[in-house]
């Protein structure tokens, strides 16, 4: 396993972070195609075997299941201190009762002072080295929002904090709030980049190379269209009705860009999914992208991904069928 810098942080943190949104009991959130603690077990344990210390979740993730689940685990296969947990904050934690209720979505001061003692409760850990904002909180003000996650990391409940999906301006403020007041400022942006969807190259990648800031990409593989020939399905791609909004506009020229990722892929003799993921690599702002991972062998190809460096040619081949997309994630 190779590792890396958080950002300018000090912590080390391996190349590659396991998403954990696809573990979690499949009949307690939205998804219904996680899956749970026995079927999560192996790819944790071959996780923590393979070198990976960088884990992410989210309190809404299998209304908190997945939480349960990786803390659970985590204690089991390592060491508290030699793992870095991530989780999110901002989306109510059983998103099927709905959003409407008072106080259980959002980045006010009383629900992010809630959700991160739930969230650190079904982690089974007296902290978390990275608390996230999951989106961007139009009801709230910003100042609330970052003097409360300042607290929470002064109260030694978080050791980091890091932001979500958002316009570049957005985080540009948040900073600014943050830095104005002496409070703590954001040291990761987890964003949506792949080579389906690059509009984060345009304002926000660059901010966060000014600013020193370390991106965590979400789905580097386009929710795995990246790792497959057009036209295969799964399971999750036939339910993930957020994902199908991802690419409805685009997908002519999204089918382009797939297939140059197959061409490469065969002419390498390795996997598509280890092709596209060497892309988001080649990004030097990018600390950790997260993988999402359902089988051991989808491991395995993620960490394959780390030997591969791709020639300027392929590089271009790769890139050349992208068009403009609308700006899509925030949500």
């Amino acid at each position: 396993m190779l590792f890396s810098k958080l950002g300018s942080t000090g912590l080390d943190i391996s190349r590659l972070c396991l998403g954990c949104m696809t573990f979690g009991e499949p009949d307690a959130g939205v998804h219904n195609w996680t899956i749970g603690e026995a079927d999560s077990r192996q790819i944790i344990r071959r996780a923590v075997e393979c070198g990976i210390n960088f884990f992410d979740t989210a309190n809404s993730y299998s209304a908190g299941t997945s939480e349960v689940i990786v803390g659970k685990l985590l204690k089991e296969y390592t060491r508290r201190d030699e793992v870095v947990i991530a989780t999110k904050v901002f989306f109510p934690e059983r998103m099927l009762e709905g959003d409407a209720a008072p106080n259980r979505k959002g980045l006010s001061r009383k629900a992010i002072m809630t959700e991160i003692d739930a969230s650190l409760t079904r982690l089974g850990t007296d902290y978390v080295d990275l608390y996230q904002i999951h989106r961007w909180d139009y009801g709230t003000p910003i100042e609330e929002t970052m003097e409360a996650l300042h607290d929470i990391v002064k109260a030694g409940k978080a050791r980091y904090i890091g932001a979500s999906s958002m316009f570049a301006w957005q985080f540009a403020k948040a900073q600014e709030t943050a830095r104005l007041n002496g409070w703590t400022r954001f040291v990761t942006m987890q964003n949506y980049l792949n080579l389906l969807y690059r509009e984060e190259e345009r304002e926000m990648i660059p901010l966060c190379a000014d600013q020193g800031v370390g991106l965590m990409p979400w789905s580097p593989l386009a929710r795995g269209r990246l790792a497959r020939p057009v036209g295969e399905q799964t399971k999750r791609s036939e339910s993930d009705t957020f994902g199908q909004t991802l690419f409805a506009a685009t997908e002519r020229a999204d089918n382009a860009v797939i297939g140059a990722v197959e061409r490469v892929a065969a002419a390498r003799n390795v996997t598509m999914a280890q092709v596209a993921l060497a892309w988001v690599l080649t990004k030097q702002e990018v600390s950790a992208p997260i993988v999402g991972v359902s089988k051991s062998y989808h491991l395995d190809d993620a960490i394959g991904a780390l030997a591969i460096v791709l020639t300027d040619d392929e590089i271009t081949v790769l890139e050349t069928d992208y068009v403009p997309h609308q700006v899509v994630g925030f949500g």
